[in-house]
């Protein structure tokens, strides 16, 4: 079928248009299109494309969104016969499985989705997904949407999620979008926000840290997207920047191919001159934008100003025509002008919530959720006709269930309604969400009454989906005042309590010290099924095996400011992520389980000869040649069959000082391991994940003593030696002075 809301090449102007030759080479076919264009079209292709009726291309938005499901957006319509798309997880939960298979597997769904509804004229082939910012501030309000604060977390994370999202044809499914690039991970603290924020970044966190997600995704996916930020970078604007976009992007990491294009973020041209004062004009900043590299600008109404800065010479044919060149041979790589040969133009309506698609959004928020804590109380020997209070604001508010960047799904279950479902006998009570309010004493004792009346109490608490999200920060890490209130009240009934935690991470520390708060669950925002998903876990239909893919920080963090980008402890700055800061609450990879775990390795000591290494190395990038794999046995010593996140990571010194007293190295879930039994699996990582960066940004493999440390907390290590002379991996580039 031909797309429906793409162009008509089989009659019409396009016929004899290059464009619509699907055996011409691809850059010739953009080409074409391009040279056939009027100047005044050109220019009017490079935002919102108006297409060229004259021609026969039609108008296009290339604003999709599908952070974890197709999403409501500018190019985006849900109506008939397109009503609804699977809504799987936050993507933070989904991380929090460490399972890099699930994440393509539902990345697979959402991309199959997503041209489903382009096939069906209600969405473009673009899609502006994923935010790969890392998490490395908990009061960032759309953390949420990324992976965690992990750079090998979330690599392995964007390597299986773009493989499905795009599809491993000789055409894209979709074209994916990585943003922010770079150094985007506030939105409005104290003044300062994303709009007018210069991230000082060292080159060392720039190539170590901030960047790793992205190299994946353009040196080694070959994502066919970016989006440049709003920020400044070092006091240059993202989407004016040539050092990241042109230098590090293009050059080091040579994401060359005219296949791929460079949006700016909605308005972030403007806030070259506006808010960033780094041009004198819009014109003149639109212009240097485009000239930086920057193909496409996003706009909300006017937000830069391409008539001007043609008009004013700073922007010429040659970049307008290298940008819609990008542009259109993006589409052609994913067959919008191929009409029905286009390798995926047969997706349609019933490739969307399938039962495969709605059996995974459960199996991912299951897998995701982790257990915090637990005095023997969870799993719940719940049975039909069990008297059950599900206390607080979102135990029947399906509408919270979804987080950020969602559109509408099939269907949204509760934690009520899945308990209805098993046959409980269920008492609802709602609670209160913000710090106070004045009707948390009525909650209190309609929650009392719920509770007293029955045998069991869950509490669903927490973050609302409002609290933190795009546009805002948190200032606070406390658990809202009058929910630590009903909580405590709670919990002095002497009542089996568990607390099942909304959104993003909390201080948890009073909880965990509360005798009567038996249990504690985190579940971020868990989706379409997020309810069922919840139950599965606390009646131990599902064995729980999440681990945070977060740092769990206590109250007084927040003195540090947001805009401290140091990842290294110095000054006022305590360090960041698990890497730098040692007083966590409950660190990165923590995580509890039904049953008990002995991890262990399968060998020795081990040595290695640096330069041997790399004489047997012959890929392009040496710092994604193999190391010999980590052999782990597994054994479940307890009586709860369950999967299991192996976690391994690399401690020593070695290298530029101070260096974090760990980092991890690799990871990997096993899946049902049954009581008594023993298995045996490998851990695969390279020689990245051994090296250091020094100051300047290069990557070195450096000799010495190191140790492998095996789960969170550490059950066992590993003794490994480098031996011979240190290697630089990559040679970072040299900032402009």
């Amino acid at each position: 079928m031909a797309l429906a809301m793409g162009p008509d090449c089989s009659s019409g102007p396009l016929k004899s248009n290059k464009i619509c030759d699907t055996t011409a080479d691809p850059a010739a076919r953009a080409a074409a299109l391009v040279a056939a264009m009027q100047q005044q079209e050109k220019l009017d292709n490079l935002v919102r494309s108006k297409g060229v009726s004259r021609l026969g291309l039609p108008a296009y938005n290339w604003w999709g969104e599908a952070l974890h499901g197709v999403a409501d957006a500018p190019g985006i319509q849900f109506s008939a016969p397109f009503k609804s798309a699977t809504s799987f997880p936050m993507p933070i939960l989904m991380s929090a499985a460490f399972d890099d298979q699930l994440i393509y597997d539902v990345a697979t769904i959402i991309g199959t989705e997503a041209r489903a509804f382009s096939n069906g004229g209600m969405a473009p082939v673009d899609f502006w997904t994923p935010n790969i910012n890392p998490y490395k501030d908990p009061r960032w309000g759309r953390g949420s949407e990324t992976p965690g604060e992990d750079a090998l977390r979330l690599k392995g994370y964007v390597k299986s999620l773009l493989s499905g999202l795009e599809g491993n044809a000789t055409q894209r499914r979709i074209i994916a979008t990585c943003k922010h690039y770079a150094g985007n991970d506030l939105e409005d603290w104290k003044g300062t926000n994303r709009h007018n924020f210069d991230a000082k970044i060292t080159q060392q966190d720039l190539a170590e840290y901030y960047l790793q997600p992205f190299q994946q995704c353009a040196r080694d996916s070959k994502v066919g997207s970016f989006m440049c930020s709003y920020n400044s970078v070092n006091g240059v604007p993202a989407c004016a920047n040539t050092f990241l976009m042109g230098t590090i992007l293009r050059d080091h990491w040579k994401w060359t191919e005219d296949n791929n294009y460079i949006t700016s973020d909605c308005e972030a041209v403007l806030d070259i001159s506006a808010n960033h004062h780094y041009s004198s004009s819009n014109a003149a900043g639109t212009a240097i934008a485009f000239n930086s590299g920057m193909d496409t600008s996003c706009e909300y109404s006017g937000s830069s100003d391409i008539p001007g800065a043609w008009k004013s010479g700073a922007l010429n044919e040659t970049t307008v025509n290298k940008a819609l060149n990008r542009l259109y041979h993006g589409l052609v790589r994913a067959g919008y002008f191929d009409g029905a040969s286009a390798v995926y133009s047969k997706l349609g309506i019933s490739d969307v919530n399938t039962q495969k698609a709605q059996q995974l959004a459960r199996q991912a928020a299951a897998d995701g959720i982790v257990m915090l804590k637990n005095d023997k109380t969870l799993p719940l020997a719940l049975r039909k006709g069990s008297k059950v209070a599900l206390v607080g604001f979102w135990a029947e508010k399906s509408d919270e269930l979804q987080g950020g960047y969602s559109g509408n799904a099939p269907f949204l279950h509760s934690p009520s309604y899945a308990a209805q479902q098993l046959g409980l006998t269920v008492k609802t009570a709602t609670g209160p969400v913000l710090q106070s309010n004045s009707a948390s004493d009525t909650w209190t004792t309609k929650a009392l009454a719920a509770a007293k009346d029955s045998d069991y109490i869950l509490y669903f608490g927490g973050q609302n989906k409002d609290a933190a999200m795009e546009g805002k920060d948190r200032l606070t890490l406390n658990w809202p005042e009058a929910q630590a209130t009903l909580i405590k009240k709670l919990a002095d009934l002497g009542k089996p309590l568990v607390i099942v935690q909304m959104g993003d991470m909390l201080d948890n520390t009073p909880l965990l010290s509360i005798k009567g708060v038996n249990a504690i669950l985190w579940a971020s925002w868990p989706g379409q099924d997020g309810g069922p998903a919840v139950l599965d876990i606390i009646t131990g239909a599902k064995a729980v095996a999440g681990r945070l893919p977060v740092t769990q920080y206590p109250t007084n963090y927040t003195n540090l400011a947001m805009t401290d980008m140091n990842l290294r402890p110095g000054g006022s700055n305590p360090g960041r992520t698990y890497r730098w800061y040692p007083s966590a609450v409950q660190t990165f990879g923590f995580g509890l389980h039904y049953t008990t775990f002995k991890a262990s390795f399968d060998g020795s000591t081990t040595s290695y000869n640096i330069q041997d290494l790399l004489k047997s190395c012959s890929n392009e990038f040496p710092d994604t040649c193999a190391l010999p794999s980590l052999p782990v046995s597994i054994a479940n010593t307890g009586n709860v069959t369950s999967d299991f996140v192996a976690l391994a990571f690399i401690a020593g010194q070695n290298g530029p000082k101070p260096y974090p007293i760990k980092t991890l190295a690799a990871y990997k879930r096993v899946r049902d391991v049954a009581p008594g039994k023993s298995v045996k699996t490998s851990l695969e990582w390279t020689l990245a994940n051994v090296a250091r960066h020094d100051e300047k940004g290069n990557t070195v493999l450096y000799p010495g003593s190191y140790q492998i440390l095996l789960d969170e907390p550490t059950q066992t290590m590993l003794n490994f030696t480098l031996t011979g002379d240190q290697a630089v991996l990559d040679k970072w580039p040299t900032p402009p002075s």
